[in-house]
């Protein structure tokens, strides 16, 4: 793995870099979603069962699972993981209740009433990935927050297995996440399924999920029709390390990114050289043992580094400026700097706190900002799935003390109807 020192200028052209993984959607992708999205919207269950036939090689003799159907599948998975998984339920469940926010109302001494109704969406559809990138913990991160925020439907889409049925760990997940219906379909899509409605699917008001190229597209192109989490990109994580820190356990949180897609980027920023050399000769030593080495080495030979910095100032400088992802703060005191990160999308204190530890099990959910949209991004929350409205009453004394400014406001933007809304009841 690469290791340069930090001079002001090479480690921001790594920005740079970095930001051309998530640039435009190839055209002929665009052309191939927008296509499968109009034929859906046209031609519903029928050309949902034609996609589904074309690019998943069947069609499941049952295509929807109700909820009570659900249940049935936790006995045909293994017990440690339905265990873990409840764990880690009860946990993002725990986290989330915290972020639930309520309507309000106050009234002034001059008889004025003013508020804000804070109520749940109606139906949001959960999109689940299948096949060798399913993950049963998305389920979780992705409908617990919806149901803490009151959201009367939850449905999600899977693409079938190979003989057409879906994956148990999959069901189970949603089993004890309390999705209401599951549709055996996959892709765009099922995409443009949810943001249209078919005869069978419910048109949903918000889309969320992880999925391939196909689908984060037509996620980007739905968006408007449907409300959406995120345009997410490639997985991410930025790991700011002192002499304190282990060098085995660096390595190991580096590669636990880099093995999503030859895409992710894994960047260490160290004050210490001999953790930086240490780190290198680490992710040899552990990289033959791991399944995905292949990924792991292509992302970590295009997208990774290792930085060595002046100081933590100028560490933290960089990850400010980079806005990870994931940020681990492996270091002697990590709570002295939290204060000093303000671009992140989810930070991991001291040597105990791994990047995994956030994916699976903590509580914080791990739908997050990549690309360096964390800027501006937060995580995916309680606050994803809820709508809200003001309300205004105001008596006729009150109306009429406000009623000559709000005519000036009026008429100095040319808006005369707006001043005339005014002009007729103060005239009564």
């Amino acid at each position: 793995m690469k290791i340069t020192k930090a001079n002001g200028k090479s480690e921001y052209a790594l920005i740079e870099a970095l930001k051309k993984r998530s640039g435009e959607t190839a055209p002929e992708i665009t052309e191939i979603v927008s296509s499968i999205i109009q034929g859906v919207k046209d031609g519903g269950d029928e050309a949902l069962r034609e996609y589904t036939v074309r690019f998943d090689g069947i069609l499941p003799k049952k295509t929807v699972i109700e909820k009570e159907e659900l249940a049935a599948y936790l006995d045909e998975v293994d017990e440690n993981f339905k265990k873990a998984l409840t764990d880690a339920y009860e946990n993002i469940y725990d986290f989330h209740i915290r972020q639930a926010q309520q309507s309000w109302l106050t009234t002034k001494e001059n008889g004025v009433i003013m508020g804000q109704r804070v109520r749940g969406l109606h139906r949001v559809g959960i999109y689940v990935p299948g096949g060798t990138a399913a993950y049963p913990s998305s389920v979780l991160m992705n409908a617990v927050p919806a149901k803490i925020a009151g959201v009367k439907e939850i449905i999600m889409v899977t693409p079938p297995s190979k003989d057409g049925t879906p994956n148990p760990n999959i069901m189970a997940a949603a089993a004890i996440a309390g999705i209401d219906r599951v549709f055996l379909c996959g892709g765009a899509q099922a995409v443009a399924a949810l943001a249209y409605g078919t005869e069978k699917i419910p048109k949903v008001d918000k889309i969320v999920g992880p999925g391939n190229i196909f689908v984060t597209t037509a996620k980007k192109l739905l968006y408007g029709v449907v409300d959406i989490d995120m345009v997410a990109g490639p997985s991410e994580i930025l790991i700011v390390a002192d002499k304190s820190a282990d060098p085995s356990f660096l390595a190991a949180d580096l590669m636990s990114q880099a093995e999503h897609d030859k895409m992710a980027s894994a960047i260490l920023l160290t004050t210490s050289e001999s953790v930086a050399r240490a780190t290198s000769k680490e992710i040899e030593k552990q990289l033959t043992g791991l399944e995905r080495w292949n990924i792991i080495e292509s992302s970590l030979n295009d997208f990774g580094e290792i930085i060595v910095c002046e100081n933590m100032e100028q560490a933290i400088e960089f990850a400010n400026a980079l806005a990870p992802e994931h940020l681990e703060l492996c270091v002697d005191e990590p709570l002295k700097y939290i204060g000093m990160i303000d671009n992140a999308g989810s930070v991991f204190l001291g040597n105990w706190s791994p990047e995994p530890l956030g994916d699976y099990f903590a509580g914080p959910n791990h739908v997050l900002p990549t690309g360096g949209t964390a800027r501006f991004f937060s995580p995916l929350s309680v606050d994803s799935f809820i709508k809200k409205s003001s309300f205004i009453y105001y008596t006729k004394e009150e109306l009429e003390k406000a009623g000559e400014e709000i005519i000036t406001l009026a008429n100095t933007e040319g808006l005369t109807a707006h001043a005339n809304s005014i002009k007729v009841r103060l005239e009564k």
